[in-house]
């Protein structure tokens, strides 16, 4: 055989080599790119063993949003991709769709496939906030709906935006890309921990601080370290209030005394008036024997008003003590909400009752007699003695017409 024709048998042995050493490119492998060109919004590599290029677009080179290519990635990087499309029909020379995000998502979908399997959690970024829930970053997209984001009504979703959650997997469906996650149980088993904690140190009595979480129309729940305790609106002011509203605003911190636990049901019940100075307190000092007081008329019976002189004091003007004149109920001459002066006959602190005279401080009318009430049973009143806190004496007024 002559040199030329040698030559042409190792020329055609080279290219043969070659032609095999050429894979065949086909959507779904994974092959490895390097970065030929970086263009306006997309990337050219060079598929390694084939001898053809591929096309990356900026979406899909990673899940990040990429402002600009030049910042990702730059010529002359390797890295994997897989094939997802064809582009034009020259197999020789023809070129093809490539991603990383792709790539890069398949592993994560495994890793949270294992997880799933193990029952284990994973932790994700909420990116936004849609209808019915919230879209998450678990390096795939994820979907937390609303109603598993906490064991309660949760009003502001855009409050989580930003935050990192750790979340249960519910549902994993890789081929859908269909992820559905829940934050709920995690809650729950966090409040337990917390309420048990809080149960550990807690007596009945104590004092203590907390925040004020949310408010309602019948009271007011305080956040005592991640357990909320319910302070009912009878129990925050020694005042007339008409809703919590009004004297109170979440966020803001407060004192409260707790009035009771109960552990199994996971209620505490809390009092703010109960931390602040009584309204009886120095009462004496306050409301003196002989001294003129004004108040409110608060309430109408059969034996006398009750009339509020300072802020949850009230004090009973007996029916005999209203007018100089005979009246047959307290109503002839009084209504509730009336502004009235009254003078202060007795003084009971332990007792919690002040006796008042309103005819004390009116000038008796010439030739005019006290007028005598007729007594009325017992069993007449309209409340007991122990709603009024007065005694039965009170209401008959004997020790008021004795003074």
């Amino acid at each position: 055989m002559n040199d030329a024709n040698l030559n042409d048998t190792q020329s055609s042995e080279t290219m043969a080599a070659a032609l095999d050493s050429v894979h065949e490119v086909k959507i779904g492998d994974v092959v490895k790119g390097e970065v030929l060109v970086i263009e306006d919004r997309q990337v050219i590599v060079g598929i390694e063993g084939t001898g053809v290029e591929g096309v990356v677009p900026q979406k899909e080179l990673s899940s990040q949003p990429i402002e600009t290519l030049t910042d990702a990635v730059k010529v002359g990087d390797q890295f994997d991709l897989v094939v997802i499309a064809t582009i034009g029909n020259d197999k020789e020379n023809g070129s093809y769709l490539l991603s990383k995000r792709r790539l890069e998502a398949r592993k994560v979908w495994a890793e949270i496939e294992q997880k799933f399997e193990n029952k284990e959690t994973i932790k994700a970024t909420v990116l936004n906030v849609v209808k019915g829930g919230l879209v998450v970053d678990a390096g795939v997209r994820g979907f937390v709906p609303a109603s598993m984001l906490s064991d309660r009504f949760v009003r502001d979703l855009n409050s989580f935006k930003g935050q990192e959650l750790e979340l249960q997997i519910i549902e994993i469906k890789p081929s859908e890309n269909r992820l559905i996650l829940s934050r709920k149980a995690l809650v729950e088993q966090e409040r337990q921990a917390q309420l048990k904690a809080v149960f550990e140190k807690l007596l009945p009595g104590d004092i203590v601080e907390g925040e004020v979480a949310r408010l309602t129309n019948f009271g007011a729940f305080v956040d005592l370290g991640g357990v909320d305790g319910l302070v009912h609106v009878s129990e925050i002011s020694y005042d007339h209030i008409n809703q919590p509203s009004d004297v109170l605003e979440v966020g803001q911190n407060v004192k409260v005394k707790i009035l009771s636990l109960d552990q199994e049901k996971g209620r505490i019940s809390l009092s703010i008036k109960d931390t602040q100075p009584g309204p009886w307190d120095d009462i004496a000092e306050k409301a003196p024997v002989g001294s003129t007081l004004e108040g409110t008329v608060k309430r109408l019976t059969t034996f006398g008003a009750f009339v509020e002189v300072f802020p949850g004091v009230e004090g009973l003007v007996h029916i005999s003590q209203i007018s100089h004149q005979h009246i047959a109920t307290p109503n002839d001459v009084l209504e509730e909400g009336q502004t009235v002066q009254v003078k202060v006959l007795s003084v009971d602190p332990e007792q919690q009752r002040l006796g008042l005279s309103i005819k004390a401080l009116q000038e008796k009318p010439a030739g005019a007699k006290d007028s005598e009430q007729e007594d009325v049973a017992p069993s007449d009143y309209e409340m007991p003695e122990e709603e009024t806190g007065f005694s039965i004496g009170d209401m008959l007024g004997k020790a008021l017409d004795e003074k």
